[in-house]
């Protein structure tokens, strides 16, 4: 496999600068011919092993870094799933093809592999071989889920959409999805109910040119974790998430619709959601009911 392309950058040299003779005055009398200049003594030579800098004007030129192999075929890898050549769901080629494909051994290819089901990325099956995880699965969905009842399993609660509106990104949410203020973007609110009772209070901001057509009719006939819809229907994995927590009151519309009371301990979320490149899709400011729930999270 030939390694990936490194351009380096040369400084070019500078010219040399031309110096001029001074005139003698008017009515001087003429100069006798100039003396033959002393020769110039020989330069000595740098002491044995000192190091010898680049010529002045010169930039010195960075030396090239390389990854590992077995992270040069995962990016290629994932370069592939980006692109959907594996789609959701869908068998990678085995081991053995993939070492054919990229002329590596087999012993690289599965060190890359591995990195990418540490992700989440791809799943190994006994006996059935590698599959790109999607968001309907339990091992990637509760990734992003850390809400856990107090009894009983974790599991995903009914969504009550309240609006879902397309408008221009205000400043901060448009730092956050790295595009300019006034970019479009798609704007949901929601009720998560668990057991019946109003848990989440979610407020979701979208990059408008990933989701062209999200409509509240959509998210409301969707059954399934949201992420799962937006990988099916348009073409967004969530790789990713960082996210911030406190503990807030709740004000006036947050427990209206949380049906608690007005100064009520919540838990704030505000999470950035990244796809494939590293790239911000999605903000979500999340307020928490933790009366019968906890927020959960694993550390590695």
């Amino acid at each position: 496999m030939s390694s990936l392309p490194t351009s380096l950058t040369g400084a070019a040299t500078p010219g040399a600068q031309e110096s001029g003779a001074a005139t003698p005055g008017a009515g001087t009398q003429p100069l006798s011919p100039p003396a033959p200049a002393p020769a110039a003594a020989p330069q000595a030579a740098p002491p044995t092993g000192a190091a010898s800098g680049p010529a002045p004007g010169l930039q010195s030129v960075p030396s090239p870094t390389f990854s590992p192999l077995y992270q040069q075929i995962k990016a290629l890898i994932t370069r592939s799933l980006q692109s959907g050549e594996w789609k959701p769901g869908e068998m990678i080629p085995s081991e053995m093809e993939l070492a054919s494909r990229y002329k590596v051994s087999q012993g690289t290819v599965r060190k890359a592999i591995d990195e990418l089901a540490a992700e989440n990325l791809v799943a190994r099956r006994q006996g059935k071989g590698t599959f790109v995880t999607t968001h309907h699965e339990d091992v990637v969905k509760f990734r992003f889920l850390r809400l856990v009842p107090d009894e009983g399993e974790p599991h995903y609660g009914a969504s009550h959409v309240l609006e879902c509106k397309r408008l221009r990104a205000p400043a901060e949410i448009a730092r956050l999805l790295d595009i300019r203020t006034g970019d479009s973007v798609v704007q949901i609110r929601r009720v998560l109910t668990f057991s019946g009772e109003s848990t989440v209070l979610d407020e979701i901001w979208l990059l408008g040119a990933n989701f062209k057509g999200l409509t509240a009719e959509k998210l409301t006939e969707w059954k399934g974790p949201m992420y799962a819809l937006f990988e099916a229907e348009f073409g967004t994995r969530m790789i990713r998430a960082s996210e911030k927590i406190r503990a807030v009151p709740a004000d006036e519309t947050a427990a209206g619709l949380l049906s608690v009371p007005v100064g009520s301990p919540l838990l704030s979320v505000e999470r950035v959601s990244y796809t494939y490149g590293d790239r911000p899709v999605e903000v979500r400011r999340g307020l928490y009911v933790t009366t019968r729930h906890y927020y959960q999270n694993d550390l590695s």
